[in-house]
C-alpha cells in the first residue's frame, strides 16, 4: 500500500513541477515534459516487480509505437491556439487526434509486423 502512495506522490510530483516550471520558462518545461521520464520511472517499477527480460523489452518496444501516435497533438495544439480557438477545444481536439491514431496503430500495427 505505501508503495503505491511512493508512487503516487513521485508522479504528482513530477507534474507539479513541470507546471511550475512552465509558468517562468515553459520552453524548458516542454523540455522537462518531453523527457521520457513517466515511461524511465515506468520501466523501474516495472523491472522491480516483476524482473523479466523479455517483459521489459515487450514494454519498451510498444512504448517507441505508441508514443509515434501522441506526437501529432502537439502539432495540432498549438496551430489550433493560434488559430484563435480556445484551449479546451484544442486540448479536445488533440486528445481526439490521439485516441484515433492510436486505435489506428492498434489496429494496423500488427498487420504491419509491429508489435504492440
Amino acid at each position: 500500500m505505501w508503495s503505491l502512495v511512493a508512487k503516487a506522490l513521485l508522479s504528482g510530483a513530477l507534474i507539479v513541477t513541470i507546471a511550475e516550471i512552465g509558468k517562468r520558462l515553459p520552453a524548458f518545461a516542454a523540455l522537462v515534459a518531453s523527457l521520457p521520464l513517466v515511461s524511465v520511472l515506468g520501466m523501474i517499477l516495472l523491472w522491480h516487480a516483476r524482473p523479466d527480460a523479455e517483459n521489459m523489452a515487450v514494454h519498451a518496444e510498444a512504448t517507441f509505437w505508441y508514443v509515434l501516435p501522441s506526437l501529432p497533438m502537439f502539432v495540432l495544439m498549438p496551430w489550433l491556439l493560434r488559430h484563435g480557438h480556445g484551449f479546451w477545444l484544442a486540448l479536445l481536439a488533440g486528445c481526439l487526434l490521439t485516441i484515433v491514431l492510436y486505435l489506428l496503430m492498434a489496429q494496423f500495427g500488427p498487420r504491419l509486423g509491429i508489435r504492440i
